[in-house]
């Protein structure tokens, strides 16, 4: 994942934030209240990526705190899902579909 959208999105908040306060305080009536109407919706975006972010790097640490132990218990619970409900378990499906036998024709139906 890149961190740049968040880093650029973190840049303008400040900026936006920084421009409405000095707008603010010099009196720059316009200014102040184009920065101010764009500042929430900056401020909205950049806290959704923050939390995005946060998100991913905490999917990431606690799949890779599985190990090779949490993958092969999934891989044996995907074995026996299959066996359960009779549907090939993947490594099957990888294999590809059975050969036919050189013996028969096409499979289409006599009338």
């Amino acid at each position: 994942m890149s961190h740049r959208p968040l880093v650029f999105l973190s840049g303008l908040t400040v900026g936006d934030y920084l421009l409405w306060n000095w707008s603010l305080n010099g009196n720059h009536d316009v200014l102040a209240l184009i920065s101010g109407l764009t500042l929430p919706p900056l401020g909205l975006a950049w806290v959704w990526l923050l939390a995005l972010g946060a998100a991913r790097l905490l999917a990431r640490f606690t799949r890779r705190s599985g190990g090779a132990a949490g993958r092969a218990a999934a891989a044996r619970g995907a074995t026996s899902r299959a066996q359960q409900t009779g549907v090939a378990a993947p490594m099957e499906e990888a294999a590809g579909p059975p050969a036919r036998s050189a013996g028969r024709s096409s499979n289409k139906l006599a009338a």
